[in-house]
């Protein structure tokens, strides 16, 4: 009978941990491509079923319409800027690949984690920095804000968990190159 706390069940906890954030983190990255098709179909849904939701928050119903008109305007007349979004989906699936490394040795690759910790922290004051600079409601900030709390949660436990797995193992110290005198 395997423990259910011992190495190879807490390899198993993380590696699954890291798999949904690997998905989550490649999902959101490709949304970012076809950004003119999503915000047609979300303003239409303003329109259609999800009208209930347009009259209890017309502010979002409003900045949703300007950002269609914007993201329709922008590909029509340059679509060239679009790119700028292509590359944020591909830096969303580069970052995800990282995170390989964290799936296969989790206590040496500890780093990956600590990177997207990192990034999650840094969406904040990107999010408050740039958003009033580009016009971006705060609310809508807000919700920006929120990938990087959503982020950071799930990769604070799976660290927690890393660490509790170097400490029944030992890899990390066994695995660390010996100091030059």
């Amino acid at each position: 009978m395997s423990d259910s706390n011992g190495p190879r069940a807490l390899l198993a906890r993380i590696r699954v941990r890291l798999i949904v954030f690997v998905v989550c983190l490649v999902l959101s990255g490709l949304t970012a491509f076809p950004l003119v098709t999503e915000i047609r179909l979300l303003d239409s849904s303003l329109d259609g079923w999800a009208a209930p939701l347009a009259q209890a928050l017309p502010g979002l119903a409003e900045w949703i319409d300007r950002v269609r008109g914007g993201l329709e305007t922008a590909d029509a007349q340059a679509p060239y800027l679009l790119y700028g979004t292509d590359w944020l989906a591909f830096a969303h699936l580069v970052i995800a690949v990282a995170f390989y490394g964290a799936y296969r040795d989790p206590v040496r690759n500890i780093w990956v984690v600590e990177f997207g910790m990192i990034a999650c922290v840094g969406i904040i004051p990107l999010a408050l920095i740039c958003g009033p600079v580009r016009g971006i409601p705060f609310w809508w900030s807000v919700v920006d804000m929120s990938f990087g709390v959503f982020g950071i949660l799930p990769l604070l436990h799976v660290r927690r968990l890393i660490k509790r797995l170097d400490a029944l193992t030992g890899t990390a110290t066994a695995a660390a190159p010996a100091a030059i005198a």
